[in-house]
């Protein structure tokens, strides 16, 4: 077989100029990158008189979006359809595709794989501005470029496989459906009637930290639907309009208060303690004897409890209010005594074999799409 035609991605990207001057009054859907190829994600609405920046950029389907600062972490991503819309900062040079030589499918691959991030960490070693890589150096990146129809056919067969990853994580999520109605029916039989204020047994705990110019935050955001937490690429203290972000501890309780009803919150593990949330996100914690990290993290990943969230915040659907600390504390559901908790926690801790072994084929499956561009990227470097 022959190798591929490497190209530089000036040949096949055309910088995308929809500068647009913030309005003060006016909503701007943001649009950030996640680290290591995991594509971009809409962030928080902000206010056109909130930020420092004298123009934003307009996303449009298909572009190709590069955070400067963390590109050589795999800071790249192509938006989907949904993204359009969306602005960036200055921060996040866009391109548009030469879609006549490149399926966008294919530069979405691209940006997965592992070489390209290497490719971005050599162009942006030793420049200034904190290893931003510049546009011309991203620019002089060289990518392989199989024609057309090969790239669609790949494509196709890498579709194929995350669909049967899909199908099989699917069949692990439903057995994780049974486990929760176990807790919930644990919880309603040991709590025996007895309803709590959840102010009862948590309070808001917030360790706030003023932002500095030259400070670097890294950042963590919450899935919505129970996905937890997850780390996100460092703000520097000119990249945000907001004058401090709340550090989050072990234990807390992080809670969105835009997306909170739909299920974003999470109890933070020891590994995200000391990194950041905007104010948007509130983090509570457990009153001394009253109630235990391990099993209000258990409770709340459940459907049962984002719809008390639900009913505590006003409005419907994307124009549903922020859900407040003091609607969020006021909930009033049934609540175990703490001896009562912990007995359920042990009970689940049963079900831990399983877990682990679960956790196990979601990370083979995490790994697989990888590996498959590693061995698909080899033909053109061999």
């Amino acid at each position: 077989m022959s190798r591929w035609e490497k190209i530089q991605l000036g040949d096949i990207c055309l910088k995308a100029n929809r500068l647009e001057a913030p309005v003060m009054g006016q909503p701007y859907r943001q649009l950030g990158v996640r680290l290591w190829g995991e594509g971009a994600y809409e962030r928080e609405t902000i206010d056109g008189g909130d930020t420092k920046y004298a123009f934003l950029n307009r996303i449009e389907a298909d572009d190709l979006v590069v955070n400067k600062i963390w590109a050589r972490n795999g800071s790249i991503a192509v938006a989907n359809p949904n993204q359009a819309g969306t602005y960036v900062s200055a921060e996040f040079p866009t391109y548009q595709l030469d879609i006549t030589r490149i399926e966008p499918r294919w530069m979405r691959l691209i940006t997965k794989w592992r070489g390209f991030w290497t490719a971005c960490d050599e162009k942006a070693q030793g420049t200034s501005g904190k290893n931003r890589i510049k546009p011309e150096q991203f620019l002089s990146i060289q990518i392989p470029l199989p024609a057309l129809a090969e790239q669609q056919t790949i494509v196709s067969r890498l579709d194929q496989l995350a669909n049967k990853v899909r199908q099989v994580n699917e069949h692990l999520d439903a057995i994780d459906t049974v486990a929760e109605a176990l807790l919930i029916s644990l919880h309603h039989k040991f709590a025996a009637g007895r309803l709590v204020r959840l102010g009862d047994i948590i309070e808001l705990f917030e360790e706030s930290e003023a932002i500095k110019p030259d400070g670097q935050y890294p950042q963590v955001g919450v899935r919505g639907f129970g996905g937890g937490l997850f780390a996100k690429p460092a703000l520097a203290g000119t990249e945000t309009s907001y004058r401090g972000f709340n550090r989050l501890y072990v234990d807390a309780i992080v809670l969105s208060q835009v997306k909170g009803w739909e299920g974003a919150l999470a109890v933070c593990p020891p590994e995200l303690a000391g990194m950041f949330v905007s104010p948007e996100y509130r983090t509570f914690r457990c009153k001394s004897n009253l109630a235990s990290p391990a099993y209000l993290g258990e409770l709340i990943r459940t459907p049962w409890f984002w719809s008390l969230l639900q009913a505590a915040t006003r409005g419907v659907g994307a124009r549903r209010e922020r859900t407040r600390p003091e609607q969020f504390l006021n909930i009033e559901l049934p609540m175990p005594e703490l001896h009562e908790q912990l007995k359920i926690v042990e009970i689940l801790s049963r079900q831990n074999e399983l877990k682990q072994r679960h956790a196990k084929i979601r990370e083979a499956n995490q790994a697989l799409i990888p590996a498959t561009l590693e061995r698909i990227f080899q033909r053109s470097t061999c």
